[in-house]
């Protein structure tokens, strides 16, 4: 009589827990393997935000809106702004900005806000900076809508020529508040102050970047000291906020040649923008790889820490 095998152990539905830290390949894995859970914390993420709103998602088109008429107010009629549509000028820059500000700030507080979930239930910690990221990535689609209707209104058309360097730039926007957000949300666990010395980085970090004034004031300040144009560009958000300004501003289609007094950027070619925007998308990528790491060396303590 043959002994009987003893019965196979259930294989798991989930991955189990590594102990070593996994690759940058694996977590890869792991968040693809957990997509639908990315995917349910970004609505929750878009959903919380307007909770309990009689208004929901109206008071997403109302914050750009207001920028539009207040700014094209104030500059256009009261200090006479020499920009012409001062309030589309600046709401071209202004919403890539938003979306990059926005994203990298719910992205570092996004462990922390979580931590009763951290503590309870295992998933790849790194979904969380990244639903805070999707979160505003829809929130910028929804603002996107009142840009183009000001377009249709102002009859004005954006660069069509250009139009495809929106993508690469909106990528790179994406990339800059991931590779941020993943580093200063594991940080953020360890020292919480992070999240409010980034409040402020964020508005010096917004006055540096030509979106209230034209990039060309900032060139015209380093030609006058002597000093190459190659410095402002240091500032790696400053080639998204351009190529947004080209594309959708493009006061080449009513002005032509006459605003090349204010707008000289507007007139390079393609391949500055690409060049510029391809050197910002590399930092951004070195950025991220380095976070990843940061995090995973941190991500085992979180459930202590919070």
């Amino acid at each position: 009589m043959t002994a009987s095998r003893a019965p196979e152990p259930p294989r798991l539905r989930y991955p189990v827990v590594e102990t070593a830290r996994p690759s940058l390949w694996r977590r890869a894995v792991r968040i693809w393997e957990y997509r639908e859970l990315l995917s349910s914390l970004t609505r929750k993420e878009v959903k919380v935000r307007y909770k309990d709103s009689i208004l929901g998602f109206i008071w997403t088109l109302l914050n750009p809106l207001m920028y539009l008429v207040v700014f094209s107010l104030v500059f256009a009629t009261f200090l006479r702004a020499a920009v012409p549509l001062y309030g589309l000028f600046l709401l071209s820059g202004l919403l890539c900005w938003t979306l990059f500000s926005t994203g990298t700030s719910a992205a570092t507080a996004s462990v922390t806000g979580n931590g009763s979930l951290v503590q309870k239930v295992w998933f790849p910690r790194e979904i969380l900076p990244l639903s805070a990221v999707g979160s505003a990535l829809i929130t910028f689609f929804f603002q996107l809508v009142v840009l183009v209707l000001a377009l249709v209104v102002f009859q004005r058309a954006p660069e069509w020529e250009y139009l495809p360097l929106l993508v690469p730039a909106l990528g790179v926007t994406l990339l800059w508040a991931t590779a941020l957000g993943v580093l200063l949300s594991a940080l953020n666990v360890l020292y919480r102050d992070i999240q409010h010395l980034l409040e402020l980085l964020m508005l010096a970090w917004f006055w540096l970047t030509p979106i209230v004034y034209q990039y060309d004031m900032v060139v015209d300040e380093l030609v006058r000291r002597g000093l190459p144009e190659w410095i402002a560009m240091l500032n790696p958000f400053t080639p998204v906020v351009l190529v947004f300004q080209r594309v959708i501003y493009n006061p080449a289609h009513e002005l032509g040649t006459e605003a090349q007094g204010y707008f000289d950027f507007m007139y390079r070619g393609m391949g500055w923008y690409v060049m510029w925007l391809t050197i910002s998308g590399a930092v951004a990528a070195l950025l991220l790889l380095v976070a990843v790491r940061v995090f995973g060396s941190i991500e085992a303590d979180f459930g202590e820490e919070l």
